[in-house]
């Protein structure tokens, strides 16, 4: 049992099991999740320098594109050197504060709490839907509505949003007494995961976890859908089948990002409410899956599905030929 400090009842350090149940496949599962956090830094460094470089990406959808790069590499970059190192060294200890500070910037960028929900990026994820609809349903006023004053303002109220919804666990979590309960399930740490080692009543980190999902995410997901329904219809009021397919096609990468994000947000929250027989580990594997996988799979989808980001990007592997090059995509 790991000594304790008595003063404050904070243990000195948390013990990170990994992925209880499968301890003897630990490195046969780190060689995935390492290629795929590889992928993710390097997909996404990618992008935010073309993005950065190029003058002519300087635009709202483009910019949105950024600052979900920038929390995919946040979010990924908290979670998983510390996953890989006790997969690989068997580095379990974690130390209470850097443990709440994973946990700060872990939920802060992508909240994992009994369910996947988000704070920045699902913030961001509204943004480039109202972006998606006033260049739908407005056209005409796109320019002056999503000014460069208008985005800076849209990426600080996100970063402000998360940095409100993060700070009050932090407190709910350092008032509680631990009395040496510090084994936690996990690979990394979340704030229920937390709070479930208190010897005390939890209530209140429960019922603030429920809170913000609703007030967060939850209002996300609907204000999303109900710009979704909007744009819609919008385009089925088209005259012709190849305009109404040309608007639609300008919304793909998103909508392909949206279902990448909140297929598995709710698919975790019904597992979790009404799958008690479905096995610890499963629930701790997803939840890994899910602060590896979108942030490898966000930069991928835009670049192959944005013409302008594409060819950047081809130009910038491959300098020597010319872009575009039709009937050869990608080949140099």
């Amino acid at each position: 049992m790991y000594e304790l400090n008595e003063s404050s009842f904070d243990p000195i350090t948390f013990v990170l099991t990994g992925i209880p149940g499968m301890e003897e496949c630990h490195v046969w599962i780190s060689v995935p999740f390492c290629l795929m956090y590889l992928t993710a830094v390097f997909s996404n460094s990618v992008l935010l320098f073309v993005i950065s470089t190029d003058r002519s990406l300087h635009e709202p959808m483009h910019l949105f594109l950024a600052m979900l790069a920038v929390s995919d590499l946040m979010l990924s970059t908290t979670t998983v050197p510390k996953m890989l190192a006790i997969f690989w060294f068997s580095a379990r200890e974690i130390s209470f504060d850097a443990c709440i500070t994973q946990m700060f910037f872990t939920h802060f960028s992508f909240i994992v709490e009994s369910s996947v929900l988000f704070i920045v990026e699902s913030s961001v994820l509204l943004a480039m839907a109202f972006d998606r609809y006033v260049a739908v349903c407005d056209p005409l006023r796109y320019p002056s509505v999503l000014t460069p004053s208008v985005i800076g303002k849209i990426a600080v109220a996100a970063v402000l949003r998360g940095f409100c919804i993060m700070f009050p666990p932090i407190f709910l979590l350092k008032r509680l007494p631990y009395c040496g309960h510090n084994v936690m399930p996990h690979t990394y740490c979340e704030h229920m995961g937390i709070a479930r080692l208190a010897c005390a009543d939890i209530r209140a980190n429960v019922w603030y976890g429920l809170t913000t999902a609703l007030l967060s995410s939850g209002l996300d997901v609907v204000l999303i859908a109900a710009s979704y329904a909007l744009i819609l219809r919008a385009v089925f009021r088209l005259p012709t089948p190849e305009a109404r397919l040309k608007t639609l096609s300008t919304c793909g990468s998103h909508l392909c990002v949206i279902l990448m994000f909140y297929v598995p947000a709710f698919f975790s929250f019904l597992t979790h409410r009404f799958g008690h027989h479905i096995p610890s580990h499963v629930h701790i594997l997803l939840a890994n899956l899910y602060v590896v996988v979108p942030p490898m799979l966000n930069p991928i989808v835009y670049g192959v599905r944005t013409r302008q980001i594409r060819e950047r990007v081809l130009r910038l592997l491959c300098p020597t030929a010319e872009w575009p090059c039709p009937g050869c995509w990608g080949r140099c």
